[in-house]
């Protein structure tokens, strides 16, 4: 074998050693060496940073837009912002008063009857009159149904004729008692035949009692067939008609009324207002009953009773408020939205709920000063209708009531009726002139001719 100086070609021959060919290796050009491992590593972490900046680059140019994009947005905010602290904001605004305001507890509460009497049979018999038509308002004492009497009048018939015969044998028992007794007087008869006829004196006596109970019980089912009102109400739908078959065991209601004047209101008010309410129970409470809206006032009445426990599932309690109801506003099971006048509050300032602003738990009004608006702080308190207590401002000052989403602390603001008030004078002077022109045309016309 023979090796040549490095940079020279080296060649091989076949040795053969031991009957074994050794081939010699390829031979590899000085040239163009094989890459290695490392090489092939490093280009791929090359081609990885670069991917990595061409990323960052997209980034950067769709950054870069957005910022640009957004600057004459940013701008023209600017500029409304100056105009609108710069420039005049016209507004509605409300005068704070002084006067009263009640605190009322509210909540839902459903009308009920103070009575509702469900009639049903006592008798037994044909139904042969209904003297009522549905939803008719009867007196307390009118007829309104009549079953047929003719069994009931002959057993009364009957037992009247057997209370006459026992009262007949009473009448001679007694004549035979007072004979024995003047016999018995002059020793005429022995004493046992006066004892008897006693006996049978109280006999006779017992018997016409019985007749007289069973005389008195057949009038009350007599009495039974006619049906009548038990109180003065709203008669319902019609349940029965005439010539059905009705029997006095049947729970089947024949007829169905309910008390409308006076009517009541059954609501309740959480436990913790209890003890103030109970305090002034003889003071007669007002109540006041709106329609499920809350805008139409239905009623007015006084608290009459509460209830005598809490419910401990929702905490409340019932009250029971009393109403005359003499225009039938008020109609049973309707749900209503009743107002409690618990106390009311004297001489206090108060203000158009609207006009009060919130950030959070802390409010605030525009106060209107010199026709300027400075934002000022209040704390508002109960509230009646549109008007709320408030506390940090004095009766007369003018506070914003409108335009709040261009009015800051310090911007300048017109009156909306004294705006309106001068356009009138503007436009009138913007419509002289056109008249004025006219006539000046008209003049030069007349002299040039």
């Amino acid at each position: 074998m023979r090796r040549r100086s490095p940079g020279k070609e080296i060649s091989y021959s076949n040795v053969k050693k031991s009957g074994v060919m050794i081939e010699p290796p390829t031979q590899i050009s000085p040239t163009k060496p094989s890459p290695s491992v490392g090489t092939r590593r490093g280009r791929s972490r090359s081609i990885k940073v670069l991917i990595w900046v061409l990323v960052l680059a997209c980034f950067a140019v769709v950054l870069w837009f957005l910022l640009h994009r957004k600057q004459p947005v940013k701008a023209s905010t600017g500029h409304a912002g100056r105009f609108s602290s710069e420039g005049t904001v016209t507004v509605t605004t409300v005068t704070a008063s002084k006067g009263d305001m009640g605190v009322y507890l509210q909540s839902i509460g459903t009308v009920t009857p103070v009575y509702t009497d469900t009639i049903t049979s006592q008798a037994s018999g044909q139904l042969i009159q209904v003297n009522y038509h549905e939803g008719q308002l009867v007196q307390k004492g009118q007829v309104l149904l009549q079953i047929d009497p003719r069994p009931y009048q002959a057993t009364v018939e009957a037992e009247e004729g057997t209370l006459e015969h026992d009262q007949g044998l009473l009448t001679q028992a007694k004549s035979d008692l007072a004979r024995y007794q003047a016999a018995w007087a002059r020793n005429a008869i022995a004493q046992q035949t006066l004892t008897d006829q006693e006996a049978l004196v109280q006999q006779v006596q017992g018997q016409v009692k019985a007749d007289e109970g069973t005389l008195a019980l057949d009038k009350v089912n007599l009495s039974y067939c006619t049906i009548t009102a038990p109180i003065s109400g709203r008669v319902g739908l019609r349940l029965v008609d005439p010539g059905n078959v009705v029997s006095a065991t049947s729970a089947t209601p024949l007829a169905v009324i309910t008390q409308l004047q006076p009517i009541t209101v059954v609501f309740t008010i959480p436990e913790g207002d209890v003890a103030e309410v109970e305090t002034q129970m003889h003071a007669r409470l007002p109540v006041t009953v709106y329609n499920q809206g809350g805008q139409t006032e239905l009623a007015s009445g006084i608290l009459s009773s509460t209830g005598n426990q809490i419910n401990t599932t929702t905490g409340t309690l019932e009250l029971r408020a009393t109403f005359n109801n003499q225009n039938n506003a008020l109609f049973p099971n309707q749900f209503v939205n009743a107002r409690l006048l618990v106390k009311t509050l004297r001489g206090v300032t108060r203000v158009s709920s609207s006009a009060i602003q919130y950030n959070g738990p802390s409010a605030y009004v525009f106060l209107i000063q010199n026709g300027i608006a400075h934002i000022h702080a209040v704390k508002p308190g109960v509230t009646d209708g549109s008007l709320t207590e408030v506390t940090g401002i004095d009766p007369g000052d003018t506070v914003a009531d409108s335009s709040f989403e261009k009015l800051e602390d310090g911007s300048k603001v017109t009156i909306q009726g004294q705006a309106n008030s001068q356009a009138p004078a503007k436009g009138a002077s913007s419509q002289a002139e056109p008249s004025h022109t006219k006539e000046n045309r008209n003049s030069k016309a007349g002299n040039a001719q």
